[in-house]
Parts: C-alpha cells; sequence; structure tokens
C-alpha cells in the first residue's frame, strides 16, 4: 500500500471544513495538504480557536492506513506527553483550592524520598529543573516496566543529572512523583481526578486514558518512520506501527487520547473561567522557570522555555505555551492574540509544533512566514541581508556578519530550521543555498549533510542528493535515512 499515493488522495477528496469556509480556511488546508504530502503522514486533525470559538475544525488522509480507513473529526489520536498540560492545570487547581505551593519543597507531601531529593521543589519538578535521575532509559522504557516498586528502587539508586535549576532536561521522574502528590491531597486517583476537574467540567465527550493495549473507538492508530538506537532517534524509509504503553502510575506523563474538537473546548474552558478561576492562575502556569544564571532553557530552539507542563516561547512577541507530544501531537496557545491552534497527527517524528506557529500566521498578519516569524532568532539578522542582496550571497554575507559579532550568529540547528522552513514554503533555491551554507559550516555534521541531500532530492537533484546522502553516511554508518534513500535514489 502506497502511504503516500493514499494521503494525497484523501486530502484531496477528505477535507472536513466546518461549513462557512472561508479563503483564511481554504490557504491553512492547502498548507497542511503540502505538509501531509511532504512528510508522508498518515491523518491529521486541526482546530483553531479565535475569540473563545472554534473557528476551523478539520481532518484529513488515512485513521488506519491497514484498512484505508479515512480520519474524520471523530478520529482519536493520542497526545503522549501534552497530557502533562493536564497534569499542570490539575497542580494550578490544587494551588487554588490552598492545598498547596509552588515553591514549597516535595518532603511536605512525600515520605519516603531519598535525603537529596526532599528540598526539591514543585515548581522544579514540574519544569523538568529538577536534575533528578530520569524513570526512563535511553530507549524511553520505564527503568521497571510495569512494575513500579522496581523502577523506584531503580531511579532512586541513581546520582543526580545537575544541580537543581542549573539547566533543563526531559525528566519523567518528576511528573511521576507530582502525580502522587495530586492523589495524596485530592483524595482521588490522578486519573478520577482529571477526569472530574477538567473533562466533565469542559465537556469533553471523547477523551480518555489509555495507549496501544486498549481498543480505543474511532483510534487513528499511530504509525513511525523512526526507530531509537542508542538514545537517538533515526529516520528510515518503512512504515511501522508505534506501540507504546503507559502503566497507570506513568499517567501524569503521558496517557491522554483525545480529538482536535475535544481539545479545543479544553483550551476554552482552561482560559474563560471554567477550570481556573483566577487569570492570575493561567499566568503562573505559563511563566518560564528561571535557571540559576538568570535565563530560560526549554525542548528546543522554538519552544525556548519551561512552564509548568507546558513548554513556552520566550520571545520579544507574539508569546505561546505550547505542549508537544509524541514527536507527533501539539496544541498552542497565544494569549496576547486571543488565538490557539491544535494539530494531532498519527504519525511519530512529525513534530508539528515547528509549523503551528505557521497556521496561526493566517489568523494574525504579523505571524505570517513571509514576514520572518517564527524563526529562531539569531537568523533573522542574515535572513534580512540575504532578502536584499540574494540567497546565493549567503557563505559571503555570513562572512561579513561574523566580523561585526560572531557570538551572535545562527548554529547548526537554527540554520537546519530555516532551511525547512524556506523548503515548507517551496522556496527550494533559498532553502538549499542556507542548507548548503550549513553543511560547509558544519562539515563534520551527519545531519548538515542529510538534510542538504533531503532537499536535493525534494528539488529533483538526483545526482547532489546522492553526493550528500553518502557524505553523511560516511559521518554516521547509523543513519538509515541516509542508507535508504541511497539505495531507492541508485536503483532508480
Amino acid at each position: 500500500m502506497k502511504v503516500l499515493a493514499l494521503i494525497s488522495g484523501l486530502c484531496l477528496a477528505f477535507p472536513v471544513w466546518a461549513q462557512g469556509v472561508q479563503s483564511t480556511s481554504e490557504d491553512v488546508m492547502a498548507f497542511l495538504k503540502q505538509k501531509m504530502v511532504q512528510q508522508q503522514i498518515p491523518a491529521l486533525q486541526v482546530a483553531v480557536i479565535q475569540h473563545g470559538k472554534v473557528v476551523e475544525l478539520a481532518a484529513a488522509g488515512i485513521a488506519n492506513v491497514e484498512n484505508g480507513v479515512p480520519a474524520t473529526n471523530e478520529s482519536m489520536f493520542s497526545i503522549n506527553s501534552c497530557t502533562k498540560a493536564f497534569t499542570g492545570v490539575a497542580v494550578m487547581q490544587l494551588v487554588e483550592a490552598g492545598k498547596l505551593k509552588l515553591s514549597d519543597p516535595i518532603s511536605l507531601y512525600l515520605d519516603d524520598l531519598p535525603p537529596s531529593w526532599r528540598a526539591l521543589t514543585i515548581r522544579q519538578l514540574m519544569t523538568h529543573t529538577s536534575g533528578l535521575p530520569n524513570i526512563i532509559d535511553e530507549q524511553e522504557n520505564l527503568l521497571g516496566g510495569d512494575n513500579e516498586a522496581l523502577s523506584w528502587s531503580r531511579v532512586k539508586a541513581l546520582p543526580f543529572e545537575f544541580a537543581p535549576g542549573e539547566r533543563y532536561r526531559y525528566n519523567q521522574t518528576g511528573y511521576v512523583l507530582i502525580g502522587k502528590i495530586i492523589e495524596k491531597l485530592s483524595g482521588e486517583s490522578f486519573v478520577h481526578f482529571v477526569e472530574n476537574h477538567q473533562f466533565k467540567p469542559a465537556g469533553l465527550t471523547h477523551t480518555r486514558f489509555g495507549d496501544s493495549s486498549d481498543v480505543i473507538r474511532h483510534s487513528a492508530g499511530a504509525y513511525t518512520y523512526l526507530h531509537n538506537e542508542g538514545g537517538k532517534w533515526l529516520t528510515g524509509t518503512r512504515l511501522s506501527t508505534a506501540y507504546v504503553t503507559f502503566p497507570g502510575y506513568f499517567r501524569t506523563a503521558a496517557g491522554i487520547v483525545s480529538n482536535a474538537g475535544d481539545i479545543a473546548q479544553w483550551l476554552i474552558a482552561l482560559q474563560n473561567g471554567t477550570l481556573l478561576k483566577d487569570k492570575a492562575s493561567l499566568q503562573a502556569m505559563w511563566s518560564p522557570y528561571v535557571l540559576n544564571n538568570g535565563k530560560t532553557q526549554g525542548p528546543n530552539d522554538l519552544l525556548n522555555g519551561s512552564a509548568l507542563g507546558w513548554p513556552v516561547t520566550v520571545r520579544s512577541g507574539h508569546r505561546a505555551a505550547g505542549p508537544i507530544g509524541g514527536m507527533r501531537s501539539a496544541f498552542f496557545v497565544y494569549p496576547d492574540d486571543d488565538l490557539s491552534v491544535v494539530v494531532l497527527t498519527n504519525l511519530q517524528g512529525v513534530n508539528p509544533e515547528l509549523f503551528i506557529d505557521d497556521i496561526a500566521g493566517f489568523y494574525v498578519p504579523a505571524m505570517h512566514p513571509s514576514t520572518g516569524f517564527g524563526l529562531p532568532p539569531e537568523v533573522l539578522p542574515l535572513r534580512k541581508v540575504l532578502l536584499q542582496r540574494g540567497f546565493g550571497q549567503a557563505k559571503q554575507a555570513w562572512e561579513e556578519l561574523k566580523t561585526r559579532d560572531a557570538a551572535a550568529l545562527p548554529g547548526e540547528e537554527a540554520l537546519n530550521i530555516w532551511g525547512y522552513k524556506l523548503s515548507s514554503q517551496q522556496q527550494l533555491p533559498q532553502a538549499l543555498a542556507i542548507l548548503r551554507l550549513n553543511a560547509s559550516l558544519h562539515p563534520d555534521s551527519w545531519n548538515a549533510y542529510d538534510s542538504l541531500a533531503e532537499i536535493l532530492e525534494q528539488a529533483g537533484d538526483k545526482p547532489g542528493a546522492i553526493a550528500n546522502y553518502t557524505r553523511s553516511l560516511a559521518l554516521s554508518r547509523s543513519n538509515p535515512h541516509a542508507s535508504e534513500r541511497l539505495q531507492v535514489l541508485q536503483a532508480q
């Protein structure tokens, strides 16, 4: 079964936009169709909330690849670690009830802790800044599997990864501890507390907890081209099923299954006073943790701050709070623009957080991709020069800017993001100019050459793609994407 062919057909045949479609809706759908084809996304849902109302709701593609079942607005997607946003709301509900403070040491609520853990605060656990050892390993398996006691005995024996507040590092241990605190203070299981105090008040009729071991009506399943090798996610070319389970004690970190319509209703309830009574609670929940060095840090260059279950963007305008999950689902709230965008997919590795700003740009003109909004800030000076001179002058412009302030120049990841952004906007010559620059600046990076090869292949330059995939593979033999693409190209 050709997944790409099915995606292309169903994207055209199965838009599910609400009635009263405007040009904005058509533009967004065209953008998403392009994304689905580019990234071979089987199924996708999108919802946009503006001024407290759902203004767009759509589904497209294939919910079940095996049987060619189309996605609908009722299709259910795992949101994985986006569940942490619900955990953040649960904690703030307890704060509003006067049952805890974010600055409290966790030893006020939990007894059986190693001495070195006792002074850690609720806020540090929630923002991934505690330094605790992780209760999952590099392959993302729980240290004791379904055996909670074994997982705890193993993680408690491990040393701290860094001093509390020193830096950000994504960590699941803190969220399991938070779950224990929520259960102790509420007198309910975590799952029941969220169901009773969030799902029901917000009117979520489909959302539930579950994983790959459950039979879930209208499930969109989960697929992947990735595999984890030594803690690194590597991309292949064979689509396979992504099978993930979340034991009960891990449900504070992941485990909610939902659809874009329900998530939209939850976001409305979150902001209209239904779930949290005080606007200050939202502000506290979305405020990034400030590290010991006075800076913020988050999961990537875009989401460069970490708040209470919500990664956040720390930037001069159009700030956003954006939970991400499973490398396949994300939703952003733009509090200053009264806008929220939800994107759920059934393909691991899509990372929709990287293009949600682009969707928001169709509703907020200042955020449109053509303005350069959403790019890492450090690329903007170079972008300004190249828009004036032309992207063919990328290397020369880089050298000139380097003489002024070398420390302010973009790094490898920022240039890579920019290159892919240009590609997604069908600006292939410009994308290639930036990715060639990136490869020349980072000649030992397999990823820089792999990205360049991918866009060369997209542009129809077979010899160039082969040459750069070969270079990438020479730098990293554990790069199945380059190996498999070389086999395909050389067989043509």
